[in-house]
């Protein structure tokens, strides 16, 4: 092979913000995915699955701060140079869907969806350019019981996938209450950019603490690796009354907006109340603004309050597992006519490490598939067989397909995690037996130090069986080790 041929590979390596599955993380993640399924269902939430891929302009531009369509979504053109993006979240997808089928929904209009989504932003520790979101929605419904009946499902949701109350907090606060602050101090909301600035500044609070937000809110902030984030460049006054508003203890109203907003959170107390949702489930919170600009009434965040620690045992701050919030304008952008919205999202990939860190959420073990060594190449179709005699009794079983001896199968079963393997040499073959080697059990019996408990169990370790018991031997393998 020449130079030019051997430079011309190309390297392996995954693009940036992206990450490979490995089938422990899919498995984990599905069984997180049907609990919460199965919450969601008991709310009476129906399921919807729309395209990853949408016309750019029904996206809308909620992510991105600049002119170019890429900015914040990855996006290309079709052949009839329209421009199209993958979708960035579920719910600008989801006023699209609603709006062509409007007149055949019921309304309200209550659906869930679970799947992938994009965005062009720079990765860093724990945020990534594609995550699962897993959303519910209710469209249609302009009373704020709508609002506070997803906050109740956050909680329950997260109970139950085993985080005890105390542990988690689901944070609400109200866009209307921030108009009417910025209202006050003079903050043009046809500014849109400095609007969405100043939001998108908030919503750091947790993050950057308040010395990093003030940052923002002024001439700009540089993080730890030296890049730079434009501010919103308010003066210094304005500064303090946003941060004073961000960091109370209540919530003052400023204005008809905020007095709106404030009856509103009155009212949804009232609701959390009636159903028993304390202050340890569920609390009010003015610097939960969240950083989309499509909101536009109650907004709502939940996180984790145990400490975690990342895999060097250092401390970490997973941030918001849930959130979301009120958007009336969404569907009104393809219909014109008011359509009032809410939903809650949750970043699945986030929530399941901060589970699996805290030990709340723990996966039941998969066991690889039993394995049938092949040791005479031209007997093929008996190695098939018994593997088919193994998988139409339920047992996960596949036949080694490769080229190795038996010495290497057996190594390629313990990759597997196969709880046993089944062997058929000519000798076995001649006597109408198999073999049934326990691997789990096996791999117990250099620690016996007691001679007679040691071939006793050597003996249920590995042992024959005629072949017609094949299938209810590996049963018995396999119940000695269920949970």
């Amino acid at each position: 092979m020449s130079k030019k041929d051997a430079s011309a590979r190309p390297e392996a390596r995954l693009p940036k913000g992206l990450f490979d599955i490995s089938a422990q993380e899919i498995r984990a993640t599905g069984e997180m995915l049907r609990v919460i399924q199965g919450v969601f269902e008991s709310y009476g939430f129906e399921p919807l699955d729309t395209p990853a891929i949408e016309y750019t302009d029904a996206l809308g531009k909620f992510l991105p701060d600049q002119d170019r369509p890429n900015e914040g979504v990855f996006s290309f053109k079709d052949d009839d140079e329209q421009w199209l993006s993958l979708r960035y979240d579920l719910t600008a997808p989801l006023a699209r869907y609603v709006a062509e089928n409007y007149q055949n929904l019921p309304k309200p209009f209550r659906r869930y969806q679970a799947g992938p989504v994009w965005r062009n932003e720079k990765p860093g520790p724990g945020r990534f350019r594609q995550f699962t979101q897993f959303d519910a929605d209710t469209v249609g419904a302009s009373s704020v019981a709508a609002d506070a009946e997803l906050c109740m499902l956050a909680a329950d949701t997260l109970e139950a996938l085993g985080v005890p109350r105390g542990q988690y907090v689901v944070k609400v606060g109200n866009r209307k209450i921030l108009d009417g602050v910025f209202e006050s101090i003079g903050l043009n909301s046809n500014d849109t950019s400095k609007h969405l600035a100043v939001l998108r500044a908030i919503d750091k609070l947790d993050r950057l603490g308040v010395e990093g937000v003030r940052a923002l809110l002024g001439k700009g902030r540089k993080d730890e690796s030296g890049d730079y984030t434009k501010g919103a460049n308010l003066d210094a006054k304005v500064i303090d009354s946003v941060i004073g508003f961000v960091t109370s203890d209540e919530l003052p109203a400023r204005g008809a907006i905020g007095e709106e907003g404030r009856a509103e959170l009155a009212e949804m107390d009232r609701l959390f109340k009636a159903s028993e949702f304390g202050n340890d489930r569920v609390k009010f919170d003015p610097s939960v603004v969240r950083g989309l600009e499509y909101y536009t009434g109650p907004v709502f965040e939940a996180e984790l309050l145990a400490p975690i620690k990342d895999e060097r045992g250092q401390l970490i701050r997973i941030g918001s597992v849930v959130s979301g919030g009120r958007y009336d304008g969404l569907v009104e952008r393809f219909t014109g006519e008011k359509v009032p919205a809410t939903g809650i999202s949750i970043g699945v990939s986030r929530l399941l490490f901060g589970l699996q860190r805290l030990g709340s959420y723990k996966e039941s073990a998969s066991q690889g598939p039993v394995v049938v060594l092949v040791l005479d190449r031209d007997r093929i179709a008996d190695y098939q067989k018994m593997t088919q005699a193994l998988r139409q009794a339920n047992i996960r079983a596949e036949m080694y397909l490769g080229e190795s001896g038996m010495k290497a199968q057996m190594k390629y079963a313990d990759k597997r995690g196969s709880p046993c393997v089944v062997i058929q040499g000519g000798d076995e073959k001649a006597k109408g037996e198999v073999q049934i080697k326990d691997l789990i059990l096996g791999a117990t019996l250099t620690s016996i130090e007691n001679r007679e408990e040691y071939l006793k169990k050597q003996a249920e370790a590995q042992f024959a069986v005629p072949e017609t018991d094949l299938v209810e031997a590996v049963r018995r393998v396999l119940s000695r080790h269920q949970a």
